[in-house]
């Protein structure tokens, strides 16, 4: 017997910060939930699998279009047609959903009560299916203890959307632990909430499968489901399903060898190339891109990253390179000569370096250049200045990390348009 496991699905999730980008191929990226999703349907036709478990967040929120819910139904339709039924848990995200509260699904979608846990039985196959959908989108309560008891020889699979223990990484969503669950006495624990595919072996077998599709830069990698083949009451295999469509990769380059922007440039170009190569396959990627390294080449690089994404994107076209897309590229790089190098030099950069270094302790000069700073933030929108900590500090007068991060970067492009001079 086989079943596919997914969750986290977020259909359609509208995905943020696009405008920012005039060159983002925004279809692909608007569509990527909902062509994963439609993919994992194929697959669960195409392993002609006994049923499906969704375990919550199907959608995403108060999102309101309905032709996301009429597309979810569409695919249930594939499903009916074939055969397979569907259990569908709601998470966080679908109490909120008002498609959640309205939506007529096909005969073969059966919906975990929100008012305590209940079973589903297919008596043909001996599987039972434990489970109970978030009523409330802040549940915080431990929804497993209140499980009902496995059935004597069948296969039991318990249904959780759950934070788990030591996911702090996403809200503390009906809490439990591994322990409870093997004790539970289930076969296997179907659960969502977490993005990232985790599989634990013990008393029982529990896994996240992750999402479907990854949705921004911190769900990088390979998504999808999981096909899960058993024997009787026993659990043979766990096996990843990938249906994504674009990969989020963040990409790493070390500049310290370069001199100038060309060659910092040039060695992106290579970096992206290698990756390329070794991520294989055809799937587009969307890269963040950060240079790193004590290089000669910092002070002509700082504050150029809308520039330099420009070129880096260049680089991609000429290398032939249309699978990528640069998200974002930042600059952590820092300058080749230390602080004591730029000291001992004794000229007009040596006592730049003195001043800056007393400002933080120079209430006047830190007031004045707060005073200034909120002029220019004042004009910016208000999804920039919560995305960017640093405008933040600056709104709230926390100017020594601005002031410690700037004035080397500072001091070394002066150096660089001095010796360019």
């Amino acid at each position: 017997m086989k079943f596919i496991h997914a969750a986290d699905i977020h259909l359609d999730s509208p995905l943020k910060g696009l405008a920012a980008y005039p060159d983002a191929p925004v279809h692909l990226l608007r569509t990527a939930t909902r062509d994963a999703f439609n993919n994992l349907i194929s697959e669960a036709i195409a392993e002609q699998v006994d049923f499906m478990v969704i375990a919550g967040d199907l959608y995403d929120g108060s999102w309101k279009d309905f032709n996301t819910g009429i597309h979810f139904a569409g695919q249930m339709g594939r499903l009916h047609a074939a055969g397979i039924p569907v259990y569908l848990l709601l998470g966080n995200h679908d109490a909120e959903s008002e498609m959640t509260r309205k939506l007529v699904l096909p005969p073969n979608v059966h919906r975990f009560p929100s008012n305590k846990a209940a079973t589903f039985e297919i008596p043909a196959l001996r599987v039972a299916l434990h489970g109970r959908s978030f009523k409330d989108a802040a549940t915080t309560e431990n929804l497993a203890v209140h499980y009902p008891d496995p059935v004597p020889g069948w296969l039991n699979i318990g249904v959780l959307h759950t934070a788990l223990e030591g996911n702090s990484a996403h809200p503390n969503y009906a809490p439990c632990t591994l322990a409870e669950l093997h004790a539970r006495g289930y076969q296997y624990w179907a659960l969502g909430h977490v993005h990232e595919h985790q599989v634990w072996r013990g008393a029982s077998t529990i896994a996240f499968p992750g999402n479907l599709q990854g949705r921004h830069i911190r769900e990088p990698g390979p998504r999808g489901a999981l096909l899960v083949t058993t024997d009787g009451a026993e659990v043979q295999s766990v096996e990843r399903l990938i249906v994504d469509v674009l990969r989020w990769h963040a990409l790493e380059v070390d500049v310290s060898a370069c001199q100038d922007l060309a060659s910092a440039v040039l060695r992106t170009g290579q970096a992206m190339g290698d990756l390329v190569q070794q991520a294989g396959g055809d799937h587009p990627l969307a890269l963040r891109i950060t240079l790193t390294g004590a290089t000669p080449a910092h002070g002509e690089l700082f504050g150029l990253e809308a520039q330099l994404r420009a070129e880096v994107l260049a680089q991609a076209a000429t290398l032939g390179l249309d699978r990528l897309w640069v998200e974002k590229l930042v600059l952590a790089t820092t300058p080749h000569d230390t602080a004591s190098d730029v000291a001992a030099r004794s000229d007009a950069l040596a006592d730049l370096q003195a001043l800056l270094a007393q400002a933080p302790a120079d209430p006047a000069l830190v007031q004045s250049l707060q005073a200034d700073l909120m002029l220019m933030i004042g004009k910016l929108p208000a999804e920039v200045i919560t995305t960017m900590p640093v405008l933040q500090d600056i709104r709230a007068g926390r100017l020594d990390a601005l002031l410690e991060q700037t004035a080397p970067s500072l001091l070394a492009q002066l150096s660089h348009l001095a010796k360019a001079g």
